[in-house]
């Protein structure tokens, strides 16, 4: 199976030797996780290239006073580069990684990979152009932080959510709404009350009915 989703999944594979192909597979494997497992932290081996077949994961940065900061999630079919600090040299702080639902993911052997690159110019470009997207959400994730308003954070997210799922409903407590935009918990449930205040969304437990989509966009 794993051999089946390295050919189909990385698209620098057809520009491999026959070496190189046979080498990779040999160096990457398959792993499954519960929702709400640990995959990476910062005292971790180096994961290597993480390649998402199934499922979501947070990736995250833990202050010094102990709060957590979201850098941006994954979904199927995402790759994710900052679980290989040893394959970047640019890389020099630590990202914690969460399986927010049960999960499969392929992870490319990090000693090899980082030799592949080497070797290989279509593997390089690869990794630089994975870790350039993750660098942008994660400046995106700080400019929302430190730059906007909770009331636009929380509309952005909203509005993000029920894009993605196609749905008019949010299916998350307040608590991990909390830990994906970087804030409290006692902070989103402020604003989701007056959001329903506004006539904008509809609470119920463990979900949020959006009930007026171009009003929620007004605020971002």
């Amino acid at each position: 199976m794993e051999n089946d989703h390295i050919s189909a999944k990385f698209p620098f594979y057809g520009n491999l030797s026959d070496e190189q192909k046979c080498e990779l597979k040999k160096n990457s494997s398959v792993f499954r996780f519960a929702k709400g497992e640990h995959i990476h932290s910062a005292n971790d081996d180096c994961l290597g290239i993480v390649y998402l077949l199934r499922g979501q994961i947070r990736v995250y940065m833990i202050s010094e006073d102990g709060r957590e900061i979201t850098l941006y999630r994954l979904f199927e079919n995402d790759v994710c580069a900052l679980t290989a600090s040893c394959v970047l040299d640019a890389v020099t702080f630590d990202v914690f990684i969460d399986a927010e639902e049960d999960c499969e993911l392929l992870a490319a052997g990090a000693a090899y990979f980082r030799r592949l690159k080497s070797e290989n110019i279509y593997v390089e470009a690869f990794i630089y152009k994975i870790a350039t997207q993750r660098f942008s959400d994660v400046m995106w994730a700080m400019q929302q932080i430190l730059f906007m308003g909770m009331d636009k954070r929380l509309a952005i997210f909203l509005s993000d959510e029920i894009s993605r799922s196609g749905e008019n409903s949010v299916k998350l407590t307040h608590e991990q709404i909390a830990r994906y935009i970087g804030s409290a918990r006692e902070v989103v449930s402020r604003m989701l009350k007056y959001f329903e205040s506004e006539k904008i969304v509809e609470l119920s437990r463990k979900e949020i009915r959006i009930i007026d989509k171009k009003k929620l966009k007004s605020y971002f």
